[in-house]
């Protein structure tokens, strides 16, 4: 019992205090925006990106976009050289005042999400809806394109 270091009543020692705000104040600096990675900037603006199924069947393809809180006027679905554009920006402004204070509050959310459409769709019979925070958009199939084929020569 005579190795076992005693504490000091006042908690960590100094020494052991500076070198943690060091490395804290180190830290900070490289956890800075500045220093981010492509990837890391990617999963950022993903993140803000909504939640998106896809699916095929024998009619065509259906997409749902997970948008809770949204109206349908919110969105604007174009469709421009087989691509398919989803979009949204919303813009709320809101002020309380009281007796005492003044609240302002401002909120701003977009995206924009882009999908190339298989050949052979009907890109002017695509249906959309919103309901319960699901946007809802079926892009039929056309006719099945025909396989190439060699001719052969006689």
């Amino acid at each position: 019992m005579a190795n076992v270091a005693r504490r000091n009543a006042g908690g960590s020692t100094p020494a052991r205090s500076a070198f943690s705000d060091f490395f804290s104040d180190v830290d900070r600096f490289f956890e800075n925006d500045l220093w981010r990675t492509p990837a890391q900037w990617g999963r950022q603006l993903m993140s803000d990106m909504p939640a998106t199924n896809i699916r095929e069947d024998d009619k065509g393809y259906s997409i749902e976009l997970a948008a809770p809180g949204k109206q349908k006027d919110d969105f604007n679905i174009d469709v421009n050289e087989g691509m398919l554009t989803i979009s949204s920006q919303k813009e709320e402004n809101k002020t309380e005042e009281n007796d005492n204070y003044t609240r302002r509050e401002y909120n701003y959310s977009s995206f924009s999400r882009s999908f190339r459409l298989p050949k052979g769709v009907k890109e002017d019979d695509i249906k959309a809806n919103y309901k319960d925070g699901i946007l809802h958009i079926h892009v039929p199939k056309g006719e099945e394109e025909k396989p190439n084929r060699r001719i052969s020569i006689e």
